[in-house]
């Protein structure tokens, strides 16, 4: 008799959970009927009296009316039906916040039943927070996650607060780039679905290049060439002794300056972890040649960077003729007052530039997953993913949309915006390097020695690499 009561349960809960969200999501929008009464009882297996009942209750929360000779319809939401609400939490600082706006409004115009929240929490603590909140058991549903702050999940050992998912009409391989999806990917499940990517691109200044007569392709094919164009275009207009366009600004962001290490072989651990070889030749070679830029060749500014994003403020200034950067921070170069385009990382011993992306991740404790689900698979969709591109520089993650030329905009878009296709498929995701969160953001704080010129690319590898494998040997004893 008790399993008997128990199956009963199940039935009518589905029932009315899947009728309730069917409506709450749009699948049956206002205005249309509902299934009529008989075909419903036999689809649950449950009597006409009992989905009687579920119906009357869904009329007593203002999401159907009953009319007569008619049936059941959902009734379009008035100001007193109160919505439930999906809780969105981003970063304060993103360049997608302008966009995610929009396509709240999107959805919500036709989901009448559904209200988003949006949230922003502070940059520097953002990932920290939503694990506190969730903990908590603050109302969380779905939250931006870039590679950055996966990492950082993984750091502090709560990917298992992410809800494995990917919408069943997504197929990696066919719709977008399959790495965008492994890079969040942890034990083989889907923990984030991507939405956004870029991969490290050289932005220049068009008419600095034009004035030094340079072809920008040939201009930046190799380190060499690469050198020669910055020295053309590093200048003292007045005579005056002091430098009023640099050529290049180096980047010490740890997701720029590693770049030259990788394009000439270098390492900063093995790929198994055992060590770190992060003093090998290769690496000096290559931080040599970064520092050389700053010193010996004077095409850069010597300074240490208040801000990982110093070196494209002073392109936005017009004070530099190049540099590293992503499609995320072209959203900023849409406010210069000069022409600017985008080519590929110059090459030093091989093709290699580095990859990010971001996507949203799903509470495995949201109270409301299958709202949430229907809410990402909106924003993975054709509709959502062509509005972003129409809105920013930032690339879609389907590969219909990413590529199709039809949204690209002047005054948004860079010419050169496919660029991303030629650099895709030699970037690699920062896990790449093999380090942890942590570790990265030390290593970017010790590396200051390095950039300020008191130190030698010898003596800061030697000394990193020797903490680095005293962390190692701490956590095998």
């Amino acid at each position: 008799m008790l399993r008997r009561r128990n199956l009963f349960q199940e039935r009518y809960a589905k029932f009315e959970n899947e009728l309730r969200n069917e409506i709450l999501t749009g699948s049956i929008p206002p205005g249309e009927f509902i299934l009529p009464e008989n075909t419903l009882s036999q689809k649950y297996g449950l009597s006409r009296v009992s989905v009687r009942k579920v119906l009357a209750a869904l009329v007593e929360e203002g999401l159907i009316e009953k009319i007569a000779g008619k049936g059941n319809r959902v009734k379009p939401p008035s100001d007193q039906v109160e919505r439930t609400v999906i809780h969105l939490y981003w970063f304060s600082g993103s360049y997608e916040i302008p966009i995610i706006e929009h396509l709240i409004r999107q959805y919500e115009s036709l989901h009448p039943f559904i209200r988003v929240e949006l949230t922003l929490l502070p940059q520097s603590e953002y990932t920290s927070s939503l694990v506190q909140m969730i903990d908590k058991g603050f109302p969380v549903d779905l939250f931006v996650v870039s590679d950055f702050h996966f990492r950082q999940f993984h750091q502090l050992n709560r990917t298992d607060l992410l809800d494995p998912y990917l919408p069943e009409s997504l197929d990696p391989g066919r719709d977008s780039y399959p790495i965008l999806f492994d890079m969040f990917k942890d034990g083989g499940e889907q923990k984030v679905v991507p939405l956004f990517f870029s991969p490290v691109v050289l932005a220049y200044n068009q008419r600095m290049f034009e004035e030094a007569g340079l072809d920008p392709r040939q201009a930046v094919e190799s380190w060499d060439s690469f050198l020669e164009t910055a020295k053309r275009c590093t200048q003292d207009l007045n005579y005056d002794g002091k430098t009023d366009r640099f050529g290049f600004c180096f980047s010490t962001s740890a997701n720029r300056w590693p770049i030259f290490m990788l394009q000439n072989g270098g390492s900063i651990m093995k790929p198994d972890r055992s060590r770190s070889v992060f003093s090998s030749p290769a690496t000096v070679e290559a931080l040599k040649f970064c520092v050389d830029l700053m010193y010996k060749h004077h095409v850069s500014p010597v300074y240490l960077h208040g801000s990982r994003n110093s070196a494209e403020h002073l392109f936005l200034m017009d004070r530099v003729a190049m540099v590293l950067t992503t499609y995320y921070y072209m959203n900023e170069f849409r406010q210069s007052d000069f022409a600017w385009n985008v080519l590929p990382v110059p090459a030093g011993g091989r093709k290699v530039s580095l990859l990010l992306g971001s996507g949203v991740g799903i509470n495995r404790h949201s109270a409301n997953p299958t709202l949430v689900r229907r809410f990402v698979d909106f924003l993975a969709s054709k509709e959502a993913q062509t509005t972003a591109k129409q809105m920013g520089c930032t690339i879609p993650m389907l590969r219909s949309v990413a590529e199709d030329d039809q949204w690209l905009t002047d005054g948004i878009h860079p010419r050169n915006y496919n660029v991303f296709r030629e650099v895709l498929p030699y970037s690699v995701p920062m896990s790449s390097l093999n380090l942890s969160q942590q570790e990265m953001d030390a290593i970017w704080q010790d590396l200051n020695l390095l950039w300020a010129n008191m130190e030698s690319p010898e003596q800061a590898t030697k000394r990193i690499e020797q903490w680095l494998n005293d962390q190692l040997e701490k956590k095998t004893t």
